[in-house]
């Protein structure tokens, strides 16, 4: 089973992004951590103690209901302020070291919000900074489960993840490129309930309702293109190895 790293800028970016994915790594057995950068307030309708609540329980939705909980820290960057930075760098190359990630996901490269482009720098290069020997990185805070559950985070070895892949969560009015899909049938009524556990951004405002809808429809649609239910779009700079096509689902579309 590989360690997962998932990234994102906010709480909520990665059940928004790939909730779905996240909660099929996870049934299959996947060591799942979320790394949020930041605790996403403040917002209109949100303050800091609620959000985390409100991450808790998607924490909750995410995890499989038996095998390994999957798992959240936070680095408490300042949210509206991220900067890349060789500080935060170092602290994200701390997580990726405790953690031994093998596959690293975050926000794809092309975004409108400011905090989502510094996220993916920073990530980008801390996979790098990970790898460095004699640099020391940061010890990140302990990762929690959805009951609560603290788990010590100590640094380890130096590592570079074998896979950086980009997920879309972009605030941008434009359709993704994705160079794979990934089939998350029967884990989108999971993913929506996750995003909907956001009740202070999902729930109680009105013109951010709609997003749940967006969510839905976009999986219905990219799972059409690979011949299933539900699926959901990734992009990696680097070429994804089959040593057989035993993997490969979906079919072309009817001409």
């Amino acid at each position: 089973m590989a360690n997962i790293l998932v990234v994102g800028p906010h709480p909520d970016d990665q059940e928004l992004g790939m909730g779905g994915a996240i909660i099929r790594l996870a049934r299959q057995g996947h060591n799942i951590l979320l790394l949020d950068i930041t605790n996403g307030e403040p917002t209109p309708l949100g303050d800091p103690e609620t959000r985390a609540q409100e991450a808790k329980a998607a924490l909750a939705i995410l995890s499989p209901d038996e095998g390994p909980p999957v798992r959240r820290l936070c680095l408490g960057l300042p949210n509206r302020f991220v900067t890349h930075s060789i500080e935060a760098r170092h602290k994200v190359a701390g997580v990726i070291r405790a953690h031994q990630a093998d596959i690293v996901f975050t926000p794809y490269f092309r975004d409108a919000h400011p905090d989502h482009l510094a996220v993916t720098r920073i990530v980008e290069d801390a996979r790098f900074d990970a790898k460095l020997s004699k640099i020391d990185m940061p010890e990140p805070p302990p990762a929690v489960d959805a009951q609560g559950n603290e788990t010590p985070m100590p640094v380890r070895d130096p590592l570079y993840p074998r896979w950086l892949f980009y997920y879309y969560a972009t605030h941008l009015r434009w359709v993704a490129d994705p160079n794979f899909l990934l089939d998350i049938t029967g884990c989108v009524e999971r993913k929506v309930a996750s995003i909907r556990a956001y009740h202070t951004q999902f729930v109680l405002p009105e013109k951010n309702r709609k997003v749940v809808d967006w969510v839905e429809a976009s999986a219905v649609y990219f799972g059409s293109r690979i011949g299933t239910d539900a699926a959901e779009p990734f992009f990696t700079n680097e070429p994804i190895g089959l040593a057989s096509l035993d993997s490969v689902v979906g079919v072309p579309p009817a001409g």
